[in-house]
């Protein structure tokens, strides 16, 4: 049984490196996706026009050093092995490489791990892999650029309820239903009493959708701690 468990659960911690490693593509593109989107919003309100410049999605272009714009291979993509390979610089110009790239890789692969081994079944422990993967993602993108996208927050929102509908997680659907609402109008509120003594914005609204996945996954009960456990680490990190 233990054999089998243990076998399952480095299957998914294979799975999370090779997603660790998309999602250091998602982690440094999505910003940069909304912003060219944001501005070309703006060039329209304005009347402008300008030529439509080469793709940039998750897809494309393939991954490339930044500095000599060397493009890196497959065995340059292998996680955490190219890293090691490559002694953690560009194999052109031999710009060190950040750690990053490997730690993200690493944290999701012991992300899923976990999952699969904690998890009763392969479709809940899927369900929560992806429930990791996307706070990663987001906790990365907030630390770069104190950016929640909608793009992660509502789907991993929907995810939850849906989820809890199907039973892969702890809590009923009703519980789910309530901790996204009860989660969204927590710190709705607690955001507009700030602005209103202050005439200061304490928080974004990807704050509000954020908080309200977690409530989604994690049922109404959780929410207090979850306020508690990320007031001691914004503080900790403040510090």
């Amino acid at each position: 049984m233990l054999l089998s468990q243990g076998l399952e659960a480095s299957l998914f911690g294979l799975l999370g490196l090779l997603i660790g490693s998309f999602l250091n593509v998602v982690i440094y593109r999505l910003p940069v996706m909304l912003q060219a989107q944001w501005q070309a919003e703006c060039d329209e309100l304005q009347g402008k026009t300008l030529p439509e410049g080469p793709a940039f999605n998750l897809m494309v272009p393939r991954s490339r050093c930044q500095k000599c714009t060397h493009q890196l291979s497959w065995y340059e993509n292998i996680p955490l092995l190219s890293y090691v390979m490559l002694r953690g610089q560009c194999s052109q110009c031999k710009i060190p490489i950040s750690l990053r790239y490997p730690l993200v890789e690493l944290a999701t692969g012991i992300l899923f791990f976990y999952s699969g081994w904690h998890w009763g079944t392969p479709a809940s422990a899927l369900a929560w892999c992806g429930f990791a993967a996307t706070l990663l993602a987001l906790a990365m993108i907030d630390w770069d650029t104190t950016l929640l996208p909608d793009a992660l927050t509502l789907p991993l929102l929907w995810a939850g309820l849906i989820a809890a509908a199907l039973n892969l997680t702890p809590v009923g659907l009703a519980e789910s239903l309530w901790g996204a609402v009860g989660g969204y109008m927590s710190l709705w509120l607690v955001y507009w009493a700030f602005k209103l003594v202050t005439g200061k914005e304490g928080m974004g609204f990807g704050d509000f959708k954020l908080f309200a996945a977690l409530g989604a996954w994690f049922g109404w009960q959780a929410l207090i701690p979850i306020i508690l456990m990320a007031s001691v680490i914004g503080a900790a990190i403040g510090i």
